[in-house]
């Protein structure tokens, strides 16, 4: 799963993509290059598996990110900036709320709120150039033939062009699976998952929580999008430090744990993800499946074959193998399950895959 973090130029995407991911800065002044980064999503459960089983091996699920340069008019013509848009699952959008007269703003003046707007009319109005030249080509083929498909398909582009030029994101656009479909294969920008990543000043760090209360109010509410709030400063200066200094500066500040733990959890739960454990001798691991998942898939995750040759899932809550020291534990206490292939997996449901 692909996150593309966006934004206006000087709000602080590219430092906070560095600190996510530990790929550092380049010059990036007339580049339209994309950058790729992984970040490990925060998970105490694999720790206090680990303190259990005692395996050489920790593996946390991840996130990967895409660092690119600043959405414009102009960036918006070049295709492969625009494709490198387009393959992303998610967008987390880097927002300034700091004031700071050393760092200039593009439209003078911080005003979130209409950072936000601003950029999201650029992605609606990408998507209605699509989306007008897929409506020419349509209603030319259905001029020369008859075709239930094609009708379908100006009938959902025609919904698609009222929303956008109404100004509407098309996230906004209640579908059925058959009209998902259809659409998908357009990728279309103003239609995927939107995290706003709210950037605070220093000085509304002690406020963080309360801060991104405010922003979720003060933004319409819509589909498939999700407000978090960081202070980009401090966690530079959190990255710097050892794990017990580290601690300490979010204490002075309030601050319970990093705000990047909290961008990385915003975007693994906006687009519908979860992570089921598996925990031995060898390895403690976090898989990640969406929501929803069936045994059979999860088994899938963790290898083909494991699908294709799937029996049962013996499954228990990682919290009681974990209170319970172990397999034997549970097993003695009648906690250990027996599930089949259509079991619905629950976040932190510990799994093992029995297989042909």
């Amino acid at each position: 799963m692909k996150t593309a973090i966006i934004g206006l130029p000087m709000v602080g995407k590219t430092s906070l993509f560095t600190i996510l991911t530990g790929v550092h800065q380049e010059t990036r002044i007339g580049s339209t290059a994309v950058r790729t980064g992984v970040a490990r999503v925060p998970d105490p459960r694999l720790e206090a598996l680990a303190a259990i089983f005692q395996p050489p091996k920790v593996t946390h699920a991840t996130v990967e990110y895409l660092d690119v340069p600043a959405i414009s008019k102009e960036s918006l013509r070049d295709g492969s900036y625009l494709a490198s848009l387009r393959v992303v699952d998610a967008f987390a959008h880097v927002v300034r709320v700091f004031a700071d007269e050393t760092v200039p703003h593009e439209f003078g003046d911080v005003d979130p709120l209409r950072d936000i707007d601003n950029l999201e009319t650029e992605l609606i109005l990408s998507d209605l150039v699509v989306v007008e030249k897929r409506l020419e080509r349509v209603e030319k083929d259905r001029k020369k033939i008859k075709s239930a498909d094609l009708d379908h398909e100006w009938e959902l582009l025609h919904r698609c062009k009222e929303l956008l030029e109404a100004n509407t994101p098309l996230r906004q656009l209640a579908l059925d699976p058959e009209g998902d479909r259809r659409l998908r294969g357009f990728q279309f920008l103003s239609q995927k998952p939107m995290l706003y990543v709210m950037n605070l000043g220093e000085d509304d760090a002690p406020r963080l929580h309360e801060k991104e209360a405010e922003f979720r109010a003060a933004l319409p509410a819509r589909p498939r999008t999700a407000v978090t709030a960081v202070c980009g400063k401090i966690e530079a200066e959190l990255a710097e430090l050892s794990p017990g200094e580290a601690q300490d500066l979010m204490a002075s500040y309030g601050l319970a744990e990093p705000g990047l733990n909290r961008i990385i959890s915003a975007t693994y739960a906006l687009l519908g993800l979860m992570s089921f454990l598996t925990a031995g001798e060898t390895e403690v691991r976090a898989w990640t499946v969406p929501a929803g998942s069936h045994a059979v898939k999860a088994a899938g995750a963790i290898h083909t074959d494991f699908e294709k040759k799937f029996i049962r899932a013996e499954v228990v809550n990682w919290q009681a193998l974990v209170d319970h020291r172990g397999y034997a534990g549970v097993r003695e206490k009648g906690l250990l399950r027996l599930e089949g292939k259509d079991y619905v997996v629950k976040d932190g449901d510990v799994l093992v895959i029995r297989h042909g």
